[in-house]
């Protein structure tokens, strides 16, 4: 009589970065300090916000949220790739793997909506500087911050259940650092047609909304920049965006490369480097580009140093 039972997996291995042994510990120094700095940035940059009663403005109330979302993002991945680096247990739970997702769905999603809602900041800050304090009171900034993280929280959630309806019974090994959707189906014993349908049509939807926000947004500034005559004004305009536009060409970049690439038998590694990218490499860079590019956080940042010696 032919066997029809399947043995269910409910621990996956992570293959993790591809590198050679030797610079296995040089790696995960380098990691480690580029996490501590991102910790250390992005939460000293939300307390110094959150103790100023001159920065509780929409602008950087958004800039602390995004640094929230930045830390919360590379500690989902991070800690966990750190200690895969050093362990020769590369092993993950299936509970554990499906919560971890969960974590990076959730905060990757927050920060395009968020990168999106400071595009309209500063479209209405500077194309209608006369009407920005009717347009972007604190009030349409609390509901902006509510709507990013409530629509991600079901977005994330909507991929979760998907996820769940999945089993998995031939291979155990998941080609990445940390688990995402992709990896994941590609394990499946179950066909994933649903999730690549939801994946394209709710990941795919949002990445559309928000970078067409961004894009209108800074083609009418830029627009109204070049209108200027002043070259004092000129300046000052581009130094307000081009923190931010550096930002969300990083990430954007990254995130469409990653997504839209063709699939190739390179294809795997190529993703794991984009991953690193937009989870370690631009949550390290955000709170630095905006911070020294921004006169208001500096001046704040200078006040409490001299206040605290």
């Amino acid at each position: 009589m032919e066997n029809n039972t399947t043995t269910l997996i409910r621990e996956f291995v992570l293959t993790g970065l591809p590198h050679q042994l030797e610079w296995q510990v040089p790696l995960f120094l380098v990691l480690l300090v580029i996490y501590l700095i991102t910790v250390v940035g992005n939460l000293g940059l939300v307390v110094l916000i959150w103790n100023d009663p001159h920065l509780h403005i929409p602008m950087y109330l958004f800039l602390g949220s995004l640094a929230f979302v930045d830390t919360w993002l590379s500690s989902t991945v991070t800690p966990k790739m750190l200690v895969n680096l050093l362990l020769k247990s590369k092993s993950i739970s299936l509970s554990e793997c499906m919560i971890q997702f969960f974590s990076f769905a959730v905060s990757a999603t927050t920060e395009c909506f968020l990168l999106a809602a400071m595009a309209y900041d500063r479209y209405v800050a500077i194309c209608k500087p006369l009407l920005y304090p009717v347009i972007m009171t604190n009030r349409l900034c609390s509901h902006l911050l509510v709507c990013s993280f409530v629509g991600s929280f079901l977005h994330a959630l909507i991929h979760e259940i998907t996820l769940l309806r999945l089993t998995f019974c031939n291979s155990n090994i998941i080609h990445h650092f940390y688990c995402d959707i992709i990896p994941l189906l590609k394990i499946s014993c179950t066909d994933p047609s649903i999730n690549y349908l939801m994946l394209f049509i709710l990941s795919g939807s949002i990445q559309l909304f928000t970078s067409v926000t961004v894009i209108v947004s800074y083609t009418l500034v830029l627009f109204t920049i070049l209108k200027k005559k002043s070259a004092k004004g000129t300046r000052k305009a581009f130094s307000t965006c081009g923190a931010h536009l550096l930002s969300v060409s990083l990430y954007y970049g990254s995130l469409v490369f990653m997504y839209m690439h063709p699939a190739s038998p390179q294809a795997d590694d190529q993703d794991m480097m984009d991953s690193l990218f937009y989870t370690v490499i631009i949550p390290v860079l955000n709170p630095i580009i905006y911070s020294l590019r921004n006169k208001k956080v500096i001046d704040s940042l200078t006040k409490t140093l001299k206040g605290n010696i």
